[in-house]
């Protein structure tokens, strides 16, 4: 190697060795002062990118929970509110219970709605002062809001609440259908089965035979009630079976023999009657009830009145061989006859609904109107009123539904509440894994890192050693020149 003044090559050597060793112990030094791997893009211009990403899915993820936590806590209050509303409805219902207690006299049941009128004042309190964060929840106006529960738009879970004031609780959209009698000689069943044909709110209603019904088992009420209740969660329309009823008039004087007269298929037994006043008849249908499934009990006109309390069909079916016509309403014991007589069925709904395609008494023995139910508040918890007997009985039924539909609201609270809770646990999971991950990419590993700082410290040291060493070289061409 020549020896030279001007350009001291291993001088240049060793400084730029130098440098690129200070300049790796700069950076370990500050990876090692932030805790960061990543510092600036240069770092790691890919990892940086991937980390921030991660940083805003973290970010949102913890929100989210946080919103989550939001959501239980508004539906707790929500529930803790409607847990008041369901102790006033409780009492109103005993009030109820105890204004229809013949006992009573017209004052004690003034005092009675008097009480009745304060509760329902409150249940109107509770809805229109009970609030989250400002939001109105049991008034009627929260409707369904979305609670933000992800780190990316649309990832929600809904929260619905309906009102709870005086005049929602209660209310129904409700009608009843009409019954008839299918008179056809001697030859019963002319009701057809409206399964398939009956449709509500869009869904067909299926019927099959109630299991009781002798004739018509597939139209009679209490089939047609099973048939609507089974498509109710699609519908939300339930349906009630009233009691058939028959009215046979006054009775008259004459003997029933033999198989004269047959309720459901089951003869009346051999009975000699002088009107009934001596109950002989009603002794002789209510005796066989538990075959037949029909009462008999005389109204205020002395009108002898069949009863089926499970909705089923009442067939009255006779020979004509009576000598009188015994019965003062329209079905004789002197004309043969085979009559079956449909009752009616109720249907509610906490919502309006649509009977798309009804049904006719000359077809399938009862009617229901295609048209659009609306909601009324004529049987609300608002209009309760215990002065009378007949109010209270209203009001029972009336409060039943009242605490049907709180019970309802009360469920649907504490399972959005759970899944809540559930929400909650996988968005921390997410957010524990993520942050993992995170850190793998843009967190200082403290071993290695300082492993790198004394390995950049001692080549530093020699580094700095020998380029003193290479500055020293240049001399050896004085000793040249002596």
């Amino acid at each position: 190697m020549a020896l030279v003044v001007n350009t001291n090559v291993s001088s240049l050597s060793a400084q730029r060795s130098l440098a690129k060793n200070s300049m790796s112990m700069g950076q370990t030094l500050q990876r090692l002062a932030s805790g960061l791997r990543i510092n600036s893009a240069k770092d790691d211009a890919a990892g940086l990118a991937i980390s921030n990403r991660m940083t805003t899915q973290v970010r949102g993820l913890n929100q989210a929970a946080r919103n989550a936590n939001d959501g239980i806590s508004m539906a707790q209050t929500a529930e803790g509110a409607l847990g008041e509303v369901t102790a006033a409805l409780q009492r109103l219902r005993e009030l109820s219970i105890q204004s229809a207690n013949g006992t009573n006299s017209d004052t004690d049941r003034a005092a009675l709605n008097s009480e009745a009128t304060q509760l329902i004042a409150e249940i109107d309190l509770i809805a229109s002062t009970t609030e989250f964060n400002g939001l109105k929840l049991l008034d009627g106006t929260f409707g369904t809001n979305s609670i933000q529960v992800g780190a990316s738009a649309g990832q929600t879970i809904s929260v619905a609440i309906a009102g709870a004031t005086a005049a929602n609780l209660g209310a129904n959209a409700t009608t009843t259908s009409t019954g008839s009698t299918v008179a056809n000689g001697l030859t019963a069943g002319g009701a057809t089965s409206p399964s398939g044909v009956l449709t509500i709110n869009g869904s067909a209603i299926t019927t099959v035979t109630d299991g009781v019904s002798t004739t018509d088992n597939t139209a009679s009420a209490k089939a047609v009630a099973a048939g609507i209740n089974a498509s109710s969660g699609v519908t939300k329309v339930t349906a009630t079976a009233n009691a058939t009823t028959a009215n046979l008039g006054t009775v008259g004087a004459g003997v029933v023999a033999g198989a004269d007269f047959q309720i459901n298929g089951v003869t009346i037994a051999a009975t000699s009657i002088t009107g009934d006043t001596d109950g002989a008849l009603r002794s002789a249908i209510n005796a066989v009830q538990n075959q037949t499934g029909v009462t008999a009990a005389l109204d205020s006109s002395s009108n002898l009145i069949l009863t089926a309390a499970d909705g089923r069909n009442i067939r009255l079916t006779t020979d004509g061989t009576v000598a009188s016509a015994l019965f003062g309403g329209s079905f004789a014991l002197n004309t043969a006859n085979d009559d079956v007589v449909i009752g009616s069925v109720t249907l509610n709904s906490d919502k309006a609904f649509v009977v798309d395609t009804g049904i006719a008494q000359g077809t399938h023995g009862s009617t229901i109107a295609a048209t659009t139910y609306t909601v009324s508040t004529t049987n609300a918890v608002t209009n309760v009123d215990l002065s009378t007997v007949s109010g209270a009985n209203s009001a029972i039924t009336n409060l039943d539904r009242a605490l049907d539909t709180v019970n309802s609201m009360r469920a649907d609270l504490g399972a959005v509440q759970t899944r809540f809770e559930s929400t909650i646990n996988r968005l921390n999971s997410t957010s524990e894994n993520l942050s993992a991950a995170r850190s793998r990419i843009v967190d200082a590993d403290f071993a290695q890192e300082t492993a790198n700082l004394t390995r950049s410290q001692i080549l530093q040291q020699a580094g700095t050693a020998i380029l003193s060493q290479a500055n020293q070289q240049p001399q050896l061409a004085l000793q040249l020149l002596g």
